[in-house]
């Protein structure tokens, strides 16, 4: 393994250490968990998770356009047709970030699982598209102190949660009102074309446009 870590029994004391007495502190110096970013800009950050339903009409939108797009992605979900991410992020405006190995509830595991899984995420996908991710989105939105610790000690900057779900899950989802500084959740399901289409509209309805998350989570002080 070629990124250096904190060891899981120091991660493990450290969080006995911050326990009930500590609650008060438990946050400072961790990565910031992020749904929304402040912005006076009139910009929406467009996000999509997991990998597994390599869409070419997906691909296509988000070439044409020219969409800055944040791609959470897992590594076996990549590993079987790298070139379809590979394309996105070379011939795109895509950024590749953590999404962990197994997209585990990561507070439910140890601290030798969460290390396992951030850890291990971050550096298959920095073997296989040449860059570290800075970004982690814990899954299904589930976070704590632990693990923004663990996510801190594989080089997470940030945790990014979401602001709305545009995810077709069974019937088409209401489409909420965006706002600046808003943070989509898109999934490469079958549906993702039209979602993403959907997506779009709604930005374009509320006079926003999309955004690379990364510099305004800088210019925010998030990161």
């Amino acid at each position: 393994m070629g990124r250096s870590r904190v060891f899981p029994a120091a991660l493990a004391s450290l969080s006995l250490a911050l326990g009930a007495a500590g609650a008060a502190q438990a946050g400072v110096g961790l990565p910031a968990v992020v749904a929304h970013v402040p912005t006076q800009e009139r910009v929406v950050f467009l996000t999509i998770d997991d990998g597994w339903h390599h869409d070419p009409e997906a691909a296509r939108i988000l070439l044409e356009k020219r969409v800055p797009v944040s791609l959470f992605l897992l590594p076996g979900a990549t590993s079987y047709d790298t070139g379809y991410f590979t394309r996105l992020v070379e011939d795109g405006r895509a950024g590749v970030e953590n999404h962990t190995v197994n997209h585990p509830d990561l507070t439910t595991l140890d601290a030798v699982g969460k290390d396992a899984e951030v850890c291990g995420a971050g550096e298959r996908i920095e073997a296989g598209f040449g860059r570290a991710p800075k970004l982690l989105r814990p899954p299904y939105g589930a976070v704590n102190d632990e693990v923004r610790l663990a996510a801190k000690a594989c080089g997470v900057k940030a945790l990014v949660t979401w602001t709305h779900d545009f995810t077709t899950w069974g019937g088409t989802p209401p489409t909420p009102r965006l706002q600046a500084g808003d943070i989509v959740l898109l999934h490469f399901t079958p549906t993702l074309a039209a979602d993403l289409e959907r997506a779009l509209g709604a930005a374009g309805a509320a006079g926003l446009k999309p955004a690379a998350l990364m510099p305004h989570l800088k210019a925010a002080g998030l990161v």
